[in-house]
């Protein structure tokens, strides 16, 4: 009989399910601890990177049309990593110009958050920057994002937009409650040279194997 917490899940079968430009689905087929076989459909994404930009006293939020849940919600200035081996670093530094028209001289970790791993790969990195400076900010292109509002807000307001439910996604609340701690002196922030673990492998890897690069959402 296995010993819980030290089953080897095996995956003994996959299936590629569905091949959209920002991510995919395949199904998994895993042995479970009884010995059963058991089918889990995974879905695949680059992964992303965000953004808490402070300026001494407040911070950028943009608001966004999802729609999945046919609103616009707060958010971290943040983007894909689908750009084939691009640093995550490098990815928050150019989401930061693009949607808040900033460059930061001091960037640290904040926290490395799955964002659903009950089914899905994505993984995002979330940076603190400070030292900023306004730069120019591209147009942005005929999609959600030409819709998109940038505003200002003291980060106590941010952490109590969070708790009282103003904010309710889940990349935003980790990066506003994290950068709360470390900008009030309860927990420190972490180099940004520290491994990426959880940042999402199979749609990148099958991506650039097929020769999809840079732009790995261009099928």
């Amino acid at each position: 009989m296995t010993i819980p917490g030290e089953h080897e899940f095996q995956v003994t079968d996959s299936e590629l399910l569905l091949e959209a430009p920002i991510l995919a689905v395949r199904r998994d087929t895993i042995l479970m601890p009884g010995g059963r076989a058991a089918d889990r459909e995974i879905v695949e994404h680059f992964g992303a990177a965000a953004v808490v930009a402070f300026d001494g006293e407040s911070i950028a939020l943009v608001r966004q049309y999802r729609h999945c849940v046919r609103d616009r919600l707060w958010e971290l200035p943040a983007g894909l990593l689908d750009i084939a081996d691009e640093p995550a670093l490098t990815a928050a530094q150019r989401e930061l110009v693009e949607e808040a028209g900033l460059v930061a001289g001091e960037w640290s970790l904040l926290v490395d958050l799955v964002t659903s791993p009950g089914f899905c790969e994505e993984a995002c990195r979330i940076y603190l920057a400070r030292d900023l400076t306004a730069v120019h900010r591209p147009e942005a292109e005929d999609d959600e994002e030409a819709d998109m509002t940038l505003e200002w807000f003291p980060l106590a307001t941010a952490r109590d937009m969070v708790l009282s439910g103003r904010i309710v996604n889940s990349i935003a609340i980790a990066g506003i409650l994290t950068a709360d701690a470390v900008l009030s002196g309860r927990a420190e922030a972490r180099s940004t040279d520290e491994p990426f673990t959880y940042r999402p492998r199979s749609l990148p890897g099958r991506r650039k194997a097929e020769g999809i690069v840079p732009d790995m959402k261009k099928l």
